[in-house]
């Protein structure tokens, strides 16, 4: 072993679903050069409390000030694994290495920011191996949610990481491909130092069921649909993708797919050889009209309820090429992401009031996970056998359940890490442990670039409570009120003309009333003073506390 350091830092996915972020750190014995790999680069798309965000990506402050980063490395091709890299590569210009479906949804991706000129792509295969720095890394083929998913073993000097990337094992995938167990045991009979593994479904037993256990569901609802049948899904499910075109297929529907990012992922899969489609197995969306509703098969996005949506438009009948009908048949076949229940089953009652039949995994077997349960996870640990482990990609009580599992198939406990965001696992040749954390946390993007947590803060403080702007002139020499106040409100009272706001007039005329004439001839005391009168008011009587915005002119 080396004597010099590893250390693990991640930057997300550690305490919450989304953001996954994790740094890779080696600094030779008596040097100050550091070289760094990050592997994925996610966003997380806002929860509800987010008012006006539009995505959220990991704090990268910490690679800022190290300038040290070497290459980004994927596992797949999933938005909380790719969706930041744009962000990051507007600050670092680093190569980057993906699997061939990947690094076609990344082109995409970077096309659309203007990045993809500027960037160096590497695509590699499983069982390939290639060196950054001081790092040998190798791709190891497992199966999940989406294609061309890997696990990474990771060679430094100081040992074999392996990384799961977001795994199952599924011994029937679609496509045939099992995850490589072999692979895995050879590198654990090598000798693995770290294992860093994914924790997304540690509390539930047993193992995750193959993808084709939702062939027989699919194929009956789509046998038995009296009338179009439309399927949501994720659109970078191309195995769930390819199930719903053959089942249709052969029940003798012509399928049509809805919604631009489906229709791109579809073509990225048919140039990367996981979809093979004859030319007339599909047929243009706004080339249905003539066609009995009997024989169509519609693919489209929109599982999660997004307002702007393929099936959100559909469900509220303002799809310009589809039109549901009483007959129609809508399945979700996706699983509902934590914070979207609401949106959700607001989709569900507007395809029903169409007169729509929606089945949903709540109701009918639709949908399977694309992450390990407990026995997969179990196996994982057992094939690899690590020195040390780290659980990653999860909520906060997942690492922790995930933890109590790797002591029970005999992980030593003092080998075990439980680790969140910004905290720093630090690994030399006399063992391993945790020091002093670095700055980690969330950006919000909000379309015009990151905002920070204090412009959340308002946002939520003007939604919960609402806004009174106060509008008033006074004479500059004496300090006397010429005009106004005048109170205007938004989110707070449904009339400016009311006894609340009389009295609040009143209120802001005592508290001038009461300023000594130098302070009146001051515009900033004037607004401080009557904002915090008016806000004391306001909590006393009415129980509320509005932002008060004060404009005084000077007259």
């Amino acid at each position: 072993m080396s004597d010099g350091t590893l250390r693990i830092i991640p930057l997300g996915g550690l305490g919450e679903i989304g953001l996954n972020l994790m740094v890779i750190e080696y600094c030779p014995a008596g040097s100050d050069e550091v070289a760094a790999i990050a592997i994925d680069c996610g966003l997380m798309f806002p929860e509800r409390e987010m008012l006006g965000i539009d995505v959220v990506i990991p704090d990268l402050s910490y690679l800022r000030d190290k300038h040290h980063l070497q290459a980004v490395v994927f596992t797949h091709g999933h938005e909380d694994h790719i969706g930041a890299l744009p962000h990051l590569l507007r600050e670092f210009k680093v190569p980057v290495y993906g699997t061939p479906f990947t690094l076609g949804l990344l082109r995409d991706k970077l096309a659309e920011h203007r990045l993809l000129d500027d960037t160096e792509l590497h695509e590699f295969h499983p069982r390939q191996s290639w060196q950054v720095g001081p790092f040998t890394l190798e791709g190891i083929h497992v199966t999940h949610s989406i294609v061309d998913s890997v696990a990474l073993a990771i060679t430094t000097p100081l040992g074999t990481i392996i990384h799961t990337g977001d795994f199952k094992f599924d011994q029937t995938p679609i496509d045939g491909r099992r995850s490589d167990l072999t692979r895995l045991a050879e590198w654990g009979e090598r000798g693995v130092l770290l294992l860093l593994s994914d924790s997304t479904n540690v509390e539930r037993p047993g193992a995750t069921p193959s993808e084709r256990t939702v062939a027989r569901p699919l194929e009956d609802l789509i046998a038995h649909a009296p009338g179009k049948v439309l399927v949501a899904t994720f659109a970078s499910h191309i195995h769930r993708v390819r199930q719903v075109i053959d089942l249709s297929l052969a029940q003798g529907r012509t399928v049509s797919v809805v919604g631009k990012s489906l229709v791109g992922n579809i073509a990225i899969a048919r140039e990367t050889g996981h979809l093979q489609l004859s030319a007339d197995a599909m047929v243009d969306v706004t080339k249905l009209s003539d066609r009995d509703p009997r024989t169509l098969t519609l693919l489209t996005t929109g599982s999660q309820g997004e307002p702007l949506s393929a099936l959100s438009r559909i469900a509220v009948g303002d799809h310009p090429h589809v039109k549901l009908a009483p007959d129609d048949t809508v399945i979700l076949s996706s699983r509902v992401i934590p914070g979207n229940e609401r949106t959700i089953a607001r989709l569900i009652d507007h395809l029903c009031r169409r007169g729509a039949v929606v089945y949903y995994e709540a109701i009918a077997c639709v949908h399977v996970s694309g992450h390990a349960c407990q026995d997969e996870l179990r196996l994982m640990l057992n094939l690899v056998r690590p020195r040390f482990f780290v659980p990653i990609h999860g909520e906060y009580r997942y690492l922790v359940r995930h933890c109590q599992l790797a002591r029970e198939v005999g992980i030593d406990p003092a080998g075990v890490f439980l680790l969140e965001d910004g905290h720093v696992l630090e690994i030399n040749a006399e063992g391993a442990q945790v020091v002093e954390p670095i700055q980690a946390g969330r950006v919000f993007v909000d379309g015009l670039g990151g905002i920070e947590e204090e412009v959340l803060r308002d946002r939520r403080h003007l939604a919960e409570d609402g806004l009174v702007v106060v509008i008033l002139a006074i004479e500059q020499q004496t300090g006397e009120i010429v005009s106004g106040p005048d109170l205007l409100s938004r989110g707070f009272l449904p009339s400016t003309n009311g006894e609340g706001f009389e009295a609040a007039r009143e209120v802001i005329r005592t508290t001038l009333s009461e300023l000594p004439r130098e302070s009146l001839t001051d515009t900033g005391v004037v607004k401080e003073r009557v904002r915090q009168s008016l806000r004391r008011y306001f909590r006393r009587t009415l129980g509320r506390r509005p932002v008060v915005l004060p404009f005084v002119m000077e007259m």
